[in-house]
């Protein structure tokens, strides 16, 4: 270069500087030309004699406005040059969020190289930023370099690297990106329908976060794509929802989820989605749509679903009223059970609608519809405050049905009423209601004989002291001596529902050593159905020892070793349900000496061939020994017992128990008068 060029170079550069701090706007676009000859002329020199003198002017409040604009000039002709230059200067702490925000407004796509260091410098700088009074102007500067970009790389970089930030462990940082992330979402008039499903789950997954800021920031950023969107892609987005849903749902372990009980917000930011997709779907995704709702209700307090009740209500009652395959009609029967169970009264303004929705759906040409039309009848009659016509309706409906498989769905509705509602029910209709049960007592058909006995043990918690006593003496307690068996059955099944919901009545007073020697009974019958319901009722009076604080009497307990050694592989794994579901959590343990018989019979069933059998035992010890809530059981009777039982213990306990014990227990349903 020659000595004449530098020598130009050394008087133009200090000219240069100042005329691009100059208050006059042509004098700084001159000075800027004047910049873009040096920069061809002596290169990378005319950026380290400019530039940093440029950013110090930006401190001096006079001249500060001036030289930022210079600036902007000087990124306008040459920002390819000069944003490599400036951006590691800006973005080193304390990062200077106000240029970068000026910068970028005119960087052009140039910015998009550099947005690998800008973005994570500007959410450090916001994060430093949080909860003081510089926070609003720092909120602005982000936005102005989000907003800055335009190319379709550099949103994909915006949204990869934001959702990456906000899964940090700092809690400043995922507070920090997930505002960014919402003034994104909110403010960006870009279309990234192409980022759709990426920042639909990432936002999803942040509404079990333990920060109140990440979890508005992330649920007003989901609420401002839901809104945007047209129904084609409010449809294609049901599928992922679901799945994240089902994601968020498993990680609060069936607790509800912060992000959808914020007050005022609730589940409004992805209704609008499942409402579309209930309305208007195909058929499979109608299905997919009410079994997420079905399952945001779960996760949802009543309080922040409240709010919600009608936009909900109203699009599954329209649909259940068209006709749709039985899977579209269960999954939206469920979702509709599912509510009622958990906000009730503020469904009041449906309930003709939902009765005859109901009504109608109890008489299905599909089972598992009319199974759940039962099952949310049973739901809907806690609101109600005239029950006597939804009775009248299903006790003519039983007695006219001839199709079998109905006919028990609706005496399984009126079960699920009567356990709603059994107080309120009119004298009259309860007698009838009763001597229609005594008659299908007996049935030859299995189910229906199954379904009477479940509701007629369902009714006498509400019977009259008189009622129950003509119930018990005729029939549920009277000599079997010479009866079809099959009535013996459905008698033994509804003394042992009665047991269940209604032990006080029945285990303590006048009736007690009665129904105890009829289960016992029972349970030593030679039929197995009948053996079966005998030890079902063994193991609700065992519960209600356990729970009375009572000890177990002798013949129970020894009946109970009997059955687990049953050479029916049947009677000895409904002893071992009976045992696991008496003393599940939290009632207290039994007395080690009363529990050392039954483990040593249950010790034997874990070497058992059937491994159903096996796997039973394993459940049973684990809750008769009160595994989940400590050693102190077990280790009592490691005290008592004898060697080899000891050693057996031990090897299950390292093979299974320890296991079983860290799980959460199982929820099976253990009374088979239930219809699955």
């Amino acid at each position: 270069m020659s000595k004449r060029v530098l020598y130009f170079s050394e008087s133009l550069v200090p000219t240069a500087r100042k005329a691009l701090c100059d208050p006059l706007e042509e004098v700084r676009e001159a000075a800027a030309k004047t910049f873009e000859q040096l920069h061809s002329t002596i290169g990378h020199q005319a950026l380290e004699d400019i530039l940093p003198f440029l950013l110090k002017q930006l401190d001096d409040e006079e001249v500060s406005e001036f030289a930022l604009d210079g600036l902007k000039q000087v990124m306008a002709i040459k920002s390819r040059v000069v944003l490599p230059y400036l951006v590691p200067k800006l973005t080193t702490p304390p990062v200077n969020t106000r240029v970068l925000a000026f910068l970028s407004s005119v960087a052009g796509d140039a910015l998009t190289r550099h947005l690998g260091v800008i973005l994570p410098a500007v959410m450090l700088a916001l994060k430093e930023k949080l909860g003081t009074p510089a926070e609003q102007l720092e909120m602005a500067n982000c936005q102005a370099v989000i907003l800055s970009v335009e190319d379709d790389t550099g949103h994909r970089i915006i949204i990869e690297d934001l959702l990456e930030a906000t899964r940090s462990p700092e809690v400043g940082m995922r507070q920090a990106a997930a505002i960014i992330l919402n003034i994104y979402c909110s403010r960006s008039k870009v279309d990234y329908t192409s980022h759709l499903r990426s920042l639909v789950s990432g936002l999803i997954r942040l509404f079990n976060d333990s920060s109140p800021v990440v979890l508005e920031e992330s649920w007003d950023a989901l609420n401002a794509i839901t809104k945007k969107l047209d129904a084609g892609n409010q449809l294609a987005l049901i599928e992922e929802l679901h799945k994240e849903i089902r994601i968020i749902g498993n990680e609060s372990k069936g607790e509800h989820v912060p992000g959808f009980c914020l007050p005022k917000k609730g589940v409004t930011s992805i209704l609008p989605v499942l409402r579309e997709g209930v309305l208007t779907g195909s058929p499979e995704q109608k299905e997919e749509a009410a079994k997420a709702l079905g399952l945001v209700i779960r996760l949802t307090s009543a309080d922040a679903l409240r709010p919600s009740v009608v936009s909900i209500t109203g699009p599954l009652i329209r649909i259940l009223g068209d006709r749709f395959s039985w899977n579209v009609k269960a999954a939206l029967l469920e979702t509709l059970s599912l509510l009622l169970a958990k906000v009730g009264i503020a469904l009041k303004p449906f309930l003709p609608q939902l009765q005859t929705t109901f009504t109608k759906a109890l008489q299905d040409s599909n089972r598992g519809v009319r199974l759940k039309a039962a099952d949310a009848l049973g739901k809907l009659i806690s609101i109600h405050i005239k029950v006597d016509p939804l009775f009248t309706e299903l006790l003519n409906g039983i007695r006219v049905m001839e199709d079998p498989g109905v006919r028990d769905t609706m005496l399984q509705a009126l079960r699920f009423v009567i356990q709603g509602a059994g107080a309120k029910v009119d004298v009259v209709i309860r007698k009838s209601i009763v001597s229609l049960l005594l008659s299908t007592l007996g049935h030859d058909e299995d189910n229906t004989r199954i379904s009477s006995a479940g509701c007629l043990g369902e009714l006498c918690a509400f019977l009259t002291e008189e009622e129950l006593s003509t119930v018990l003496q005729q029939y549920l307690l009277a000599d079997v001596s010479g009866i079809d068996w099959m009535v013996r059955h459905g008698r033994s099944l509804a003394l042992s529902v009665a047991v269940n919901v209604a032990p006080s009545r029945l285990c303590a007073g006048r009736y007690s050593s009665e129904v105890q020697d009829m289960i016992l009974s029972n349970a030593m019958a030679d039929r197995i159905p009948i053996a079966v319901s005998g030890v079902r009722g063994m193991g609700f009076l065992m519960k209600h020892h356990i729970e009375t604080g009572g000890q177990l009497p002798a013949r129970l307990s020894s009946l109970f070793i009997k059955c687990l050694q049953n050479p029916s592989s049947d009677i000895r794994l409904v002893a071992e349900k009976m045992i696991w579901w008496a003393n599940r959590d939290p009632l207290p343990a039994l007395d080690p000496q009363a529990i050392k018989p039954i483990l040593k019979a249950l010790l034997d069933n874990t070497k058992d061939k059937n491994t159903v059998v096996r796997a039973y035992s394993d459940q049973a010890i684990v809750n008769l020994l009160k595994m989940r809530q400590g050693e102190e059981v077990f280790q009592s009777l490691c005290k008592i017992l004898d060697v080899a039982s000891l050693e057996v213990l031990n090897e299950c306990n390292r093979r299974s128990l320890k296991k079983l014990a860290s799980q959460a227990d199982s929820t099976e349903q253990v009374d088979d008068t239930i219809l699955t």
